[in-house]
């Protein structure tokens, strides 16, 4: 008999993971689900199949599952299932956990060489396929439909290095972009930069030195940039041989943004240095060139130090209960003949998990989007309310589910595919905890505080995770 999961908070409440896959067609809906409203949110999170190995367990280490809610005719039907990684299928048939859930830990006796991939952070649809998602890892590919795992994608064998959880989509042509860090190995401060077509074909690969190593997560691009920012979540060799954390704030380094024009190669990156803080997530990025000069303009959801993480003598910074992100928005002068940047803050309510409308990826825009947390911080529950903030005027506009129900990551799914920038809905999954049970709901982005104009009950919850998006319906 397999030993029980341990009682800590991001392994209780809706952090525990579901044990059960299944199919379910046909969900009761309340309200009307609108009738321009056809495809998939998919979902992604950490769902760990067996419990630690040891006493320590990281949110990010359990292995990933795809949920994923239809919705096409005024119906709703949910799918559930477990990536299939080479991590996955090894302990499925031991019966047993071969890798650790903590950084750092060894694995069982025999699994040194199995191949680690959790594919537990994103997942996107590219090319008529879904791509899971880790930072670290080969992207895992999956059919959109019955969510079968089809294997790893190391594009013919060309690029078989890590590939960030968050790529970029070109909304003009197709394109997906996305980078890894410690390309070169462990610790490294190597960074690869890929591109890769509509069809799926890998069509660019190069890979550069960053100022220092560190835990990158997230990058931006612009119609004519791609942005890499370097924060002071720091990989350090010499650190983790003494026994100290795999990834630790350093506040003696500055955070680094690295700016590459789309059609030049990585030896043009120019840098520029900041004070020390850390973005899990931007929102957008866009580039002008009013009065005739060239300026990047970054939004980025910011922390003052690194959440989840330590210090580097092994001390607790924080987490995301005790400090919000911030809003804000960074502009860098490409024609300046300083390294520095400007900040200005956009949004009075912090929160995290920023989204937009994705056909303007790149351009400049106006709506965000971001969940927050309104109420007194609970154990295992950190998000509670949506957040809709104008960039324009700075107004915002809140849905709070209400008292035991908390939120996941918001979407937005535009109206019309010809509606204007921001005119849709906001699609989420919302936990109730008086139920134990997860509904999928849809917000109008005229109002969203008018709260859901439906709401689909979904047959199990779903454990608060990391990221997913919409596929409209083929």
């Amino acid at each position: 008999m397999s030993k029980p999961f341990p009682n800590i908070p991001v392994l209780k409440n809706n952090f525990a993971p579901v044990m059960v896959e299944c199919d379910a067609p046909d969900l009761i809906v309340h309200g009307d689900l609108p009738d321009t409203l056809a495809g998939t949110l998919y979902r992604n999170g950490p769902n760990p199949m067996f419990p630690p190995l040891g006493h320590h367990h990281h949110w990010f280490l359990g292995e990933g599952m795809i949920h994923a809610i239809n919705v096409e005719d005024g119906k709703a039907s949910y799918r559930n299932r477990w990536v299939h990684t080479e991590q996955y299928n090894a302990q499925r048939e031991a019966g047993e956990r071969l890798v650790g859930t903590a950084f750092g830990e060894p694995r069982k006796p025999g699994a040194e060489e199995l191949t680690n991939n959790v594919a537990n952070t994103n997942v996107v649809a590219h090319a008529g396929k879904l791509w899971a998602l880790d930072e670290g890892s080969s992207p895992v590919i999956m059919d959109m439909k019955t969510l079968e795992t089809e294997g790893s994608n190391t594009f013919g064998g060309k690029y078989q290095g890590p590939m960030t959880a968050h790529p970029k989509f070109d909304p003009k042509t197709g394109e997906m972009m996305f980078f890894g860090y410690m390309a070169a190995g462990p610790a490294s401060p190597d960074i690869s930069y890929q591109v890769v077509d509509a069809q799926g074909n890998l069509t660019r690969s190069e890979t550069f030195k960053a100022p220092y190593a560190s835990m990158v997560h997230d990058f931006i691009t612009t119609d004519e940039h791609v942005i890499f920012p370097i924060f002071p979540a720091t990989i350090d060799i010499d650190r983790i041989m003494k026994g100290g954390p795999m990834i630790a704030l350093d506040p003696s380094q500055s955070t680094w943004v690295g700016i590459m024009g789309r059609n030049e190669g990585v030896d043009s990156i120019r840098w520029f240095e900041g004070d020390p803080c850390y973005v899990y997530h931007p929102m957008n990025a866009y580039t002008t060139h009013e009065g005739g000069k060239t300026k990047v303009v970054a939004d980025m959801m910011k922390y003052s130090r690194v959440p989840l993480f330590p210090n580097v003598d092994g001390t607790k910074t924080t987490d995301l209960g005790t400090e919000a992100g911030t809003l804000v928005r960074w502009t860098f002068d490409l024609d300046g003949n300083t390294n520095d940047y400007t900040e200005t803050q956009l949004a009075d309510i912090g929160g995290e998990f920023p989204r937009f409308d994705e056909r303007f990826v790149g351009h400049e825009y106006r709506h965000g989007y971001y969940a927050t947390m309104a109420r007194p911080e609970a154990e295992g529950a950190p998000f509670d309310t949506f957040v809709h903030v104008d960039l324009k005027t700075g107004n915002t506009k809140t849905y709070e589910p209400g008292e035991g129900c908390y939120v996941h990551e918001p979407v937005f799914v535009p109206r019309t595919e010809k509606a204007e920038e921001g005119d849709g809905y906001l699609v989420s999954l919302v936990y109730d905890g008086s139920k134990n049970l997860s509904d999928f709901i849809v917000l109008d982005t005229d109002d969203i505080s008018k709260g859901p104009i439906a709401k689909v009950e979904l047959p199990t919850r779903v454990p608060f995770g990391f990221h997913g998006n919409w596929a409209d319906a083929s």
